[in-house]
């Protein structure tokens, strides 16, 4: 089984990957790791390397040839690729997109220790960098690869990992790819789930009362879909307080939303 995990900055990635090795038994690769390596030998900031690799398509395409032959050779092993482009290069793929609140990956990036090529001054100021770096990287991947990073279609699916523990979101992933395995990849079809917690969508502009979930067979209704729009770095409910109250009650920990 070949996954390839990306998402948001501060999205735990990372943590899932180790979790993925340790206790599921999948090999890891990481471009994000080789970018690092060249920002460090190179004196420079994350921020400053991917400005650079913007000017310099070669280091992009060497990561990009590089994940292509990993997954090729090992087409019998269990992989995950930390990576932002595997998804778009890895031709059988699980595809994953880790989603977070922007405020709660800042406090994230803000207290972990990363470095010299990850170094900032207060939240506000991880959460300014990290909205400019995903800037700079969605531009690059259009003008690279006329490629849409953030467009949650590219991915088999989406799950939101603002609320969530890594030990939570591992598992999911894993029952998820057994899943689309099963399915043969029907997910690829246009079917693909986008898992956000009910803490992240609103109605009327009255966020949804965090409550304990309720029902702990399950993380959430596979026959449930919430109709929803993006509101900044959240969603709004377009059934309404009707719909918001269902959430509520049911108290499950994922919803699957459909974006209009």
């Amino acid at each position: 089984m070949h996954i390839t995990l990306t998402g948001n900055l501060g999205s735990g990635k990372s943590t899932i990957c180790d979790i993925l090795k340790e206790q599921y038994g999948f090999e890891v690769y990481s471009t994000g790791t080789v970018q690092r390596r060249l920002a460090e030998e190179m004196g420079l900031t994350v921020l400053e390397m991917n400005k650079k690799m913007c000017d310099d398509p070669s280091f992009d395409h060497a990561i990009d040839d590089r994940t292509i032959q990993i997954a090729k050779e090992n087409t019998d092993r269990n992989l995950i690729f930390d990576s932002r482009l595997a998804w778009h290069f890895v031709e059988h793929s699980f595809k994953v997109f880790l989603s977070v609140n922007i405020d709660e990956a800042a406090r994230r990036i803000w207290n972990a220790n990363r470095g010299f090529v990850e170094k900032y001054t207060s939240v506000q100021d991880a959460k300014d960098k990290i909205i400019q770096r995903a800037q700079t990287e969605d531009t690059r991947y259009k003008d690279l690869y006329n490629i849409e990073y953030f467009n949650f279609s590219n991915y088999d699916l989406v799950l939101d990992s603002t609320y969530l523990s890594p030990e939570e979101l591992s598992e999911l992933i894993v029952s998820e790819a057994k899943l689309f395995e099963k399915k043969k990849g029907c997910y690829g079809l246009g079917e693909n789930k986008v898992l956000m917690s009910p803490y992240r969508l609103h109605s009327d502009q009255t966020e949804i009362e965090m409550i304990p979930m309720k029902n702990k067979k399950a993380m959430y209704d596979a026959a449930l879909l919430v109709a929803v729009r993006e509101d900044g770095a959240d969603y709004l409910v377009l059934d309404g307080k009707a719909m918001q109250q269902k959430l509520i009650d049911d108290g499950y920990r994922l919803v699957n939303i459909r974006i209009s």
